[in-house]
């Protein structure tokens, strides 16, 4: 009973503590990070799914050929999938009292990856997959980053890191569908 006690006043505490500094909004005492820096990061995030919102919905547009159609809807289903990634991503920085970044100047510099375009339907399939992969690697470096310090944004790029493995795998799949040999090893 008497761990129940001391965890009654950690209640009464943090019903103390909820009622100070109510500007803060969803920053609590016990937040784990630092603010700036999350937002920071996040808007460095934020700038590389518009990155690639853009190279997507330009692949979409520009891809063409016999077999381009399905790689289009392809390219276009990723372009509104990293715009939800964006969307998410842009609301935890509101969340963290912060201001998402959708400024374009500069928006390369602060992306991790990059807008290639590609001459043709393969050298889009690649870029898109190097891009994929280079947001793969961030996302899990920004996972580890965020860890126990603040496991809504943790668990937010979890999820996005998912979808971006997923993008990368479709890219190959394409990838190896349209050089016509398979890319991995038996």
């Amino acid at each position: 009973m008497g761990n129940k006690g001391t965890f009654a006043t950690d209640i009464a505490n943090i019903r103390k503590r909820a009622r100070e500094k109510l500007e803060m909004g969803a920053i609590t005492e016990n937040y784990g990070g630092d603010v700036q820096t999350a937002i920071s990061l996040l808007n460095e995030a934020l700038a590389t799914e518009i990155v690639c919102v853009l190279r997507y919905k330009y692949h979409a547009v520009a891809a063409t050929g016999i077999a381009s159609e399905s790689v289009k809807q392809e390219f276009a289903q990723h372009a509104s999938e990293e715009a939800e990634h964006m969307d998410l991503i842009a609301e935890r920085i509101n969340q963290l009292g912060g201001r998402p970044n959708f400024n374009p100047e500069g928006i390369t510099t602060r992306a991790a990856s990059q807008y290639a375009e590609g001459e043709n339907l393969v050298e889009m399939i690649r870029e898109n997959l190097v891009a994929e992969r280079i947001a793969i690697e961030h996302y899990r470096d920004l996972i580890r980053y965020f860890g126990e310090k603040d496991p809504t944004t943790r668990i937010l790029l979890e999820r996005v890191l998912a979808q971006e493995e997923e993008h990368a795998n479709d890219m190959l799949d394409l990838l190896v569908t349209h050089e016509g040999k398979p890319m991995l090893k038996k």
